[in-house]
């Protein structure tokens, strides 16, 4: 087969067994199915999976990677395209389209013929049904959040009512907040949940413009579900809450009493999660007011800059800052709990300084963290355990493994109490309280007599899950009559092996498997017995592993045995579903622990790592957002720094108020720049998450955001690179950042033309300079911006402690040989040349191209220091200078520039049409073009 080496299993794809008849059945009721392009629709064959139409051809493409994996099901003309999935393959595509991607849904069928049901149905945000699949032998990364808003306009303002619901915690949250016509809430918002999935109506208000909305809901990554209006309702609400929600109803009065427009999000996911159809939800749930302002806020775009997240396709753990970052030992807990972490970075010195504490005590103790990570590593996933608990689902392995995760407890207990440390009474306070109280006999102590009495622990070794038959009188009486069938059956074992003159167990094996009790011998020693076997017992198959036979005595006693055990196991399945029960009324008590431990495991994963790194990591410190400044002494790029082969530079960054708060930063591609400003702002997002940074020293005050822009390149993906759309995102950006933001801008204005960017840059500098007031890395090739400053000097007296400083990063070019060194280093001062053309030197351009390049840049370049306000430097030798304009000109015309961007960001853009936007542009612009006609400087940009 064509393409062969694709497949999975040797390239031998599991066979569609079906004839005509049951064909055409099948396609007639597939053909009525109603039409929904996300969903990806499975039918269950018993053995196998099949998926047909253009979902056949979707899993052909994307798993298969080949065509050749497509089948016909049916003759030509109304014939239907499927491809077979084995029962591996399936759990590989399930994990990947509810875990990894988040643009489909999943559908499982079963039946026969033309007659079919959906069983199960999940989404990126809603996994519950495929969970036995999804989690059999995976960690859960995070936990899924659904979130549904109610965008509305009040009073000429637009506000959001966002809820969400996060399943496997089962855990319910309510916000409403003023919105900008970007979205930036609901964007940091859905970073700051993990959300997956984001309910919409599909009718809102004509007056919202929700493509901005979409686009945010795009851009993290979020599968959009769009639900009837009708469903974002808050008729019954209260009355619906009061049987989920544990506790009192009162608590819940008071907090939906709060909101206005968040009660019809929280209608709409209620029922599209169909929380009130699961008995097993009811008096399980919390619900919890949730502020935009606890956490640092950051958006997808920062994310992306930041390398936050993991991505499929790193090449090593070390890319993104979570795969650096997770040393955790539990199995899930660690990790989700890290993941969330550094999504929601906190703004309370305090609530900081404690995190760090606790990573110093760890870090100047090896032998608690190592005594600690010795237990964490024999935890299982408690929050997963709990949650099966909750569903009820008769099984007694998830209480097993409870009581064997908080066995463990007394010694993780132990290892703390050894701490005599500076810090020991924060872990009395933060870690062994909690402990103790959750040993005492009434938590751990009732539970564990539970599991002691009812579970019969001698059977784990076997692997087998079991009532003790001490626990029930029916099931002791069953359980004796078991072992006295098992006891005939080894001695008709012993007597067969004498009969046959075969040695126990070494020849003659007994074995328990669907085919009931059967005794197997190799083919070798069949052969001797061969005579005997044919005439006295009965041969079952015979097989490379050996051959199976049985005698009738056998048959007879594995025929009892099989009957005894049915009655045992229906007789034990009621007392399971008791002893399930009982054990999920601790689940409060095991989330408690289960937080605990997950915060453990963070705080030691810190310190294994701020250790155990070539260059051990520093403990930061902190201030508050009003006061301090950030000064980072050898910062270094975590996750660069990690990779093999690279020997990384240090260097420092001094963000100083009113001396050095905005840095324009110039130098050469590849010189450095953009991982230099990354780096501040990753060891700014470390500290604020409770971790040491990459530094020789660190003082970092807090910021209630990191905004990061990289360039124009993604906007040029997205179809846009004019001068105007430029200049409105922009625009909205330095709507949401304050004085307490961070602010890191890469190469803003490349998307156009480079008078229209340099121009853009130029406004968007004087806006976060004087208005914005934000600490600012603003990496430009645009030299002329290095003029801004020089405006710290006398000319500018109106503005006080303006703190522009220019940096450059190094770079040498020998004299003799022009070969361009990269240097790395960030230095003081702007940089003198420009290096594009010896970059293009280093990648081998013909010389010919790189001639002619060199003699143009000589007649359009200037490559002095900073742009020429006066012709006082025309003399001097090797400068160039083409354009002059007074510090007059240029004052005015960088005025006139910022009056044009702030009057495009105040456009009520939401409340006009087409026309009327494009009338009102263009009016700004010849007004813009008649000021622009006796100043020099603003001519040059049109």
């Amino acid at each position: 087969m064509e393409g062969e080496d694709f497949l999975p299993e040797g390239g031998k794809l599991p066979e569609l067994k079906l004839d005509a008849r049951q064909a055409q059945g099948f396609i007639s009721f597939f053909k009525k199915l109603p039409q929904d392009s996300r969903a990806v629709r499975f039918f269950d064959r018993r053995d196998y999976y099949t998926a047909h139409g253009e979902n056949a051809t979707f899993i052909a493409k994307i798993y298969y990677h080949t065509m050749s994996a497509l089948r016909q099901l049916g003759s030509n003309s109304d014939g239907l395209s499927s491809v077979s999935v084995s029962k591996t393959m399936f759990e590989t595509i399930a994990r990947n389209l509810l875990l990894e991607r988040t643009d489909r849904t999943l559908e499982l069928y079963e039946g026969s013929g033309s007659s079919w049901r959906l069983t199960k149905s999940g989404t990126p945000g809603n996994i519950g049904s495929f969970e036995d699949i999804l989690f059999a032998n995976n960690d859960m990364q995070d936990s899924p959040v659904t979130v549904a808003l109610f965008p509305v306009f009040q009073e000429s303002q637009l506000y959001v009512g966002l809820s969400f619901v996060d399943l496997t915690n089962r855990k319910l949250g309510l916000s409403e907040f003023p919105e900008d016509s970007r979205f930036t809430n609901v964007e940091s918002a859905l970073v700051a949940l993990g959300c997956k999935e984001c309910l919409l109506p599909a009718d809102c208000e004509k007056s919202i413009d929700l493509k901005p909305l979409q686009d945010a809901i795009t851009n993290c990554n979020v599968l959009l579900t769009e639900r009837k209006k009708v469903e974002f309702k808050s008729r019954d609400l209260v009355q619906d809450l009061s049987r989920m929600i544990r506790g009192s109803v009162e608590p819940v009065r008071d907090l939906v009493s709060q909101f206005d427009y968040a009660l019809g999000a929280l209608g709409a996911l209620v029922s599209y999660a169909e929380l009130l159809a699961e008995d097993t939800n009811y008096g399980n749930y919390t619900i919890e007011k949730y502020n935009l302002d606890c956490f640092m806020r950051l958006d997808s775009a920062a994310v992306r800059a930041l390398n936050i997240a993991e991505a499929k396709t790193d090449v090593n753990k070390n890319f993104s800052l979570f795969g650096l970052m997770n040393r955790t030992c539990t199995a899930g807990m660690g990790k989700r709990l890290l993941n969330r972490w550094l999504k929601q970075p906190l703004l309370d010195v305090n609530e900081i300084n404690n995190r760090l504490d606790m990573v110093q005590a760890f870090v100047e103790d090896p032998e608690l963290r190592q005594g600690l990570r010795q237990q964490l590593k024999r935890m299982s996933d408690i929050d997963r355990l709990t949650h099966a608990l909750r569903k009820r689902t008769p099984n007694l392995q998830p209480v097993v493994k409870l009581y064997q995760s908080c066995i463990r407890v007394s010694y993780i207990k132990d290892v703390l109490q050894q701490y005599d440390g500076n810090f020991s009474a924060l872990i009395r306070t933060k870690f062994l309280n909690s402990l103790d109280e959750w040993l005492t006999e009434d938590r751990f102590g009732k539970f564990a007599s539970l599991v002691e009495t009812a579970i019969d622990l001698d059977q784990l070794e076997n692997g087998e899950y079991r009532i003790s038959p001490r626990y029930s009188s029916d099931l002791a009486v069953l359980k004796d009559d078991l072992s006295g069938v098992e006891n005939h059956i080894n001695n008709l074992h012993k007597y067969t092996a004498t009969d046959l003159d075969l040695t126990v167990d070494k020849q003659l094996k007994l074995e328990k498997g669907p085919l009931g009790h059967v005794f197997r011998i190799s083919k070798k020693d069949e052969q001797k017995v061969r005579k005997k076997l044919t005439n006295n017992y009965l041969i079952i198959e015979t097989r490379k592993d050996g051959v199976k036979f049985t005698s009738s005595k056998l048959k007879k006693l594995g025929d009892q045995y099989q009957a005894l055990l049915g009655e045992y196991t229906s007789c034990q399945k009621k007392v399971v579903d008791d002893v399930v029960r009982v054990s999920a009324t601790f689940s409060e008590v095991f989330e408690n622990f289960a937080a605990v431990l997950s915060q453990l495991d963070v705080l030691q994963s810190f310190a294994d790592l701020a250790t155990s790194c070539p260059i051990p990591y520093v403990r930061p410190e902190i201030t508050t957002s009003e006061e301090g400044d950030i000064i980072l002494e050898g910062s270094r790029h975590p996750c660069l720094e990690a990779q093999d082969g690279v020997n990384f530079i240090p260097n420092d960054c001094t963000l100083v108020r009113g001396k050095s708060w905005f840095q324009i930063i110039t130098g050469p591609n590849m010189g450095g720049k953009s991982t230099f400003i990354r780096q501040v702002g990753v060891n700014v997002l470390m500290a604020q998450v409770g971790s040491f940074v990459p530094c020789d020293r660190a003082s970092i005050s807090v910021r209630d955001c990191i905004f990061a822009r990289v360039g124009a390149g993604d906007c040029q993906l997205r179809g846009v690179s004019t001068f105007m759309q430029e200049m409105l995102e922009t625009a909205s950006i330095l709507k949401g950042a304050s004085d307490k933001s961070l602010i890191i801008i890469d190469e803003l204005g490349r998307g156009t033309s480079t008078y229209d960017g340099f121009g853009l840059a130029w406004a968007i500098c004087e806006h976060l300079v004087e208005v914005t007031r934000a600490p600012t890395l603003f990496a430009t090739h645009f030299h002329e911006l290095t003029a801004l400053g020089h405006k710290n000097g006398d000319d500018h007296q109106q503005v006080p402690n303006l703190g522009i400083a220019n940096y450059h990063v190094g770079a040498h070019i020998d004299p003799s040989s022009r070969k361009l060194t990269m240097l790395y280093k960030v230095e003081r001062g702007a940089c003198d040349q420009s290096f594009g053309i010896h970059v293009a030197e280093f990648a081998n351009f013909p010389e010919a191209v790189v001639a002619l390049a060199k003699s143009k840049a000589e007649e359009l370049e200037d490559f002095s220091t900073a742009p020429n306000f006066s012709d006082d430097s025309k003399d001097e030798v090797g400068y160039k200078r083409k354009r002059v304009f007074s510090p007059d000109d240029v004052t005015r015309g960088a005025a006139r520039a910022r009056l044009l961007l702030e009057e495009i960001a105040t456009l009520p853009l939401d409340e006009m049409d087409d026309t009327k936007a494009a009338e009102t542009v263009t009016k700004l612009k010849s007004d813009f073009e008649k000021d622009a006609a006796d100043n020099p400087w603003l001519q040059q940009f049109l």
